[in-house]
């Protein structure tokens, strides 16, 4: 069995970390049940000056490492692993974020799944031929059984496997989206997402 897993707001508490990072750096208060876009310069109101700003802060090293893991994320993927199944991170953060994002996963007991990179933005920064960038014409080669996403954005992703198994954890930002057909499936909690899967399997 393969696994897709987003990285930011499935594996760790990344808007609520913005929400605060926001009202720090220029006085925008919205908390993170309020997070209404997944465009955070729209969420926080920022011009294309504190967006850039706020997203070059957002992804520095020490930020990168301060995100809280998501209550369940690493006890159930390595459940995954250690029943054989073959689990891949695939995040759309920069190339430039690899190696905190990768410290991450390691200091928090995923030392044995896969970090891709995948340039979903089109990034003039993305890394090329690394082992750990995906370009999307390599990730379209890619195949997955279920995959774990948020972002309603990343479901144009899925569509070249129309057999995909995708459990959407809930967040404000996608309570209002319609789900591209029934295989998809909201999920509150990892402890969900793994009573999912287990009996799809």
């Amino acid at each position: 069995m393969r696994i897709y897993v987003d990285f930011d707001d499935c594996l760790c508490e990344t808007a609520r970390a913005f929400s605060k990072l926001a009202a720090e750096m220029f006085g925008k208060h919205v908390p993170y049940e309020k997070i209404r876009f997944f465009d955070l310069d729209k969420t926080f109101e920022l011009d294309e000056k504190q967006f850039e700003q706020f997203m070059k802060k957002g992804h520095e090293p020490e930020v990168l490492l301060s995100y809280e893991e998501t209550p369940g994320a690493s006890e159930t993927i390595n459940e995954w692993i250690n029943a054989g199944h073959e689990v891949s991170i695939i995040t759309g953060r920069p190339f430039s974020s690899y190696e905190p994002s990768r410290i991450w996963l390691d200091n928090h007991g995923l030392k044995d799944v896969k970090l891709y990179c995948l340039n979903k933005y089109g990034r003039d920064s993305f890394a090329k031929n690394s082992d750990f960038s995906l370009e999307l014409e390599e990730y379209y080669k890619m195949r997955f059984d279920f995959a774990v996403e948020d972002s309603p954005k990343a479901f144009k992703f899925f569509d070249h496997l129309p057999n995909l198994k995708v459990m959407v954890f809930d967040r404000p930002w996608n309570r209002d989206c319609a789900f591209p057909n029934e295989n998809y499936k909201r999920c509150a909690s990892w402890d969900i997402i793994r009573n999912n899967v287990a009996s799809s399997v």
